[in-house]
C-alpha cells in the first residue's frame, strides 16, 4: 500500500473537550411513518372541515383543496429530506433520501398540477365562466396568487429539468443551480396557502402549518449554511498532496485541524468546495477512498466532468470548504460475518475505506472493463495479505465477462449467505442487485450506494 505521509500532528489545546457523541441515526421505516401520518393529517384538515360535497363542481373544487393541501405539505418535506439533518443522513443515507426526493418531487409536481386544473375547473362550473376566464380572475383578483403562478411555473421548470431525460443532458453544477429554484417557489406559494386555504381555518391548524415551514426554513438554514460554516472556520481544510492512481484518476489528501471531530466512518462521504476557479461555486460529492486519519482524509477522484477534471489540477494548500461527513454506507448496518464488496469504477472508492477496517471475512470484487482500469490494486493486495481477505478482480466486457451472477457465484462460494456493499455505475449496481437477488441474497442485505445526486 503506499506510505501516507500525514501532516505534522499539533499538540492538542489545555482543556480542549472531548468529541461530541455520534448523532442518532433515524430508522428508514419509523420516517416513512411520520410522513404518512402527516400526509393523513393534511387531508384530515380537508375532511373535518367539509360537511358535504354535491354536484360536479363540488368534487373537482374537493379535489383542487386535497391535492392543494397534499402539496403544501409535501413541498416542505422534500426539503426536510435533503437538508443534510444527520440522523436521516446515518441512519437513512444521502442516496435514499436523494431518491425519495426525486421520487416526491415527481408526485409534488402532479399534485400542484392537479390543483391548479381542479380548482380552476370547479370555480368555472360554479362560476358559469369557461376555464380561460376563470383563470385569469382567479389569478389577477385572488390574493397572493401572482406569487402562487410564479411558484407554479418555478416548480414545473424545476421538475422539468429534474425529469431524466433532462438531467442527463445537464452537468451537476448547471443542475445543481437550477434546482435551487425550488426554495424560491416554496417560499412564494406560502402566502398563497394562508391567504386562501380555507382548509387551515385559523388556530391550530394554521399554527401548526406554520411551525412546519418556519422549522423547516431554521433546520434548513442550520444544516445547509452555518454549520458548515462553523465547521470550515474550525478545521480549516487545505490540499496537502494531489497523487496520480491510473488514467484520469488522482487521490486527493486533505490537511486540517481536529479531523478526529468529524467522526467520519468509512464509505462516507463529503461535498467538497474548492476556493480555486471554476470551483468555488458548487459542492460535490466524494466519498473517503481511506479510512479516516486523524490528520488527514484521502478521496479518489475520476475525471469525469469539468468539475471533477479540474480537481486534478488543484495545487497544494488550496482551501476547501467540506461538508460532512454524510452517508450510511457503513459498516454500521452489518448483520452477517461474511462479507463481500462489489464494486467498479469511481465506485470502488468507499470500498476501498470498508476494505481496510469492516470487521468479519471480507472477500473483494472489483469490475472493470481493462485491467488498467482498476484501482488500488496494491493498496488491496496488502490489505487483503494483513487481513486474510480475499480480492477478485473481474474484468473484460460484458460479453467476455457472461451473466454477472455467474460470475460471482464461481467468485464467491456461498454467495448467498453474504451481506454485500454494492457502489458503482447505475447499469452495473441494477444489474449487480438482480444477479444477488436470484442467487438467493436477501434484499435487506443488499446496501447499495449510488453516485447520481
Amino acid at each position: 500500500m503506499a506510505t501516507i505521509a500525514p501532516p505534522r500532528p499539533r499538540r492538542p489545546r489545555p482543556g480542549h473537550r472531548a468529541a461530541p457523541r455520534r448523532p442518532r441515526a433515524a430508522a428508514p421505516a419509523a420516517v416513512l411513518g411520520l410522513l404518512a401520518a402527516g400526509a393523513a393529517g393534511a387531508v384530515a384538515l380537508w375532511w373535518t372541515g367539509t360537511t358535504a360535497v354535491t354536484g360536479v363542481a363540488g368534487w373537482a373544487t374537493a379535489a383542487g383543496r386535497v391535492s392543494g393541501l397534499l402539496a403544501g405539505y409535501a413541498a416542505p418535506v422534500l426539503l426536510l429530506l435533503v437538508a443534510r439533518l444527520p440522523p436521516l443522513e446515518r441512519g437513512i443515507g444521502a442516496d435514499r433520501l436523494t431518491r425519495w426526493h426525486a421520487r416526491g418531487g415527481r408526485w409534488l409536481v402532479a399534485l400542484v398540477s392537479a390543483h391548479v386544473l381542479t380548482v380552476v375547473w370547479g370555480y368555472a362550473l360554479t362560476d358559469g365562466r369557461g376555464l380561460i376566464g376563470e383563470g385569469v380572475e382567479i389569478v389577477l383578483h385572488f390574493p397572493e396568487m401572482l406569487k402562487a403562478t410564479a411558484a407554479t411555473l418555478l416548480m414545473l421548470g424545476t421538475g422539468a429539468v429534474s425529469a431524466r431525460a433532462a438531467r442527463r443532458r445537464l452537468s451537476y453544477e448547471t443542475w445543481y443551480y437550477l434546482h435551487l429554484a425550488t426554495y424560491l417557489a416554496v417560499a412564494l406559494a406560502f402566502g398563497h396557502q394562508l391567504a386562501t386555504g380555507a382548509d387551515l381555518g385559523g388556530g391550530l391548524a394554521t399554527a401548526a402549518w406554520c411551525a412546519l415551514y418556519l422549522a423547516t426554513a431554521g433546520l434548513l438554514g442550520w444544516y445547509r449554511l452555518v454549520r458548515p460554516w462553523l465547521r470550515d472556520r474550525r478545521h480549516r481544510l487545505t490540499v496537502a498532496e494531489v497523487r496520480p492512481e491510473g488514467p484520469g484518476v488522482v487521490s486527493l489528501y486533505l490537511s486540517g485541524r481536529r479531523l478526529e471531530e468529524l467522526r467520519a466512518e468509512a464509505g462516507q462521504f463529503f461535498r467538497l468546495q474548492f476556493d480555486a476557479p471554476g470551483l468555488r461555486w458548487a459542492a460535490n460529492p466524494y466519498s473517503l477512498s481511506a479510512a479516516p486519519h486523524p490528520h488527514f482524509l484521502r478521496f479518489t477522484v475520476k475525471g469525469l466532468g469539468d468539475h471533477s477534471a479540474a480537481v486534478a489540477a488543484l495545487r497544494p494548500g488550496t482551501r476547501v470548504r467540506a461538508e460532512g461527513p454524510y452517508g450510511a454506507f457503513t459498516a454500521r448496518g452489518l448483520r452477517r460475518r461474511r462479507v463481500l464488496l462489489l464494486g467498479a469504477g469511481v465506485g470502488i472508492t468507499p470500498l476501498r475505506a470498508l476494505f481496510e477496517t469492516m470487521p468479519g471475512e471480507l472477500t473483494l470484487v472489483q469490475r472493470a472493463g481493462r485491467p488498467e482500469d482498476l484501482l488500488f490494486r496494491a493498496e488491496f493486495a496488502d490489505v487483503a495479505r494483513r487481513r486474510g481477505a480475499r480480492v477478485h478482480e473481474l474484468t473484460g466486457s460484458r460479453a467476455q465477462v457472461g451473466d454477472l451472477g455467474t460470475a460471482l457465484a464461481r467468485l464467491v462460494p456461498d454467495l448467498a449467505d453474504h451481506e454485500v456493499y454494492l457502489c458503482g455505475p447505475e447499469a452495473m449496481t441494477a444489474e449487480a442487485v438482480r444477479s444477488l437477488r436470484a442467487a438467493g441474497v436477501r434484499r435487506g442485505r443488499i446496501h447499495r450506494e449510488s453516485f447520481t445526486f
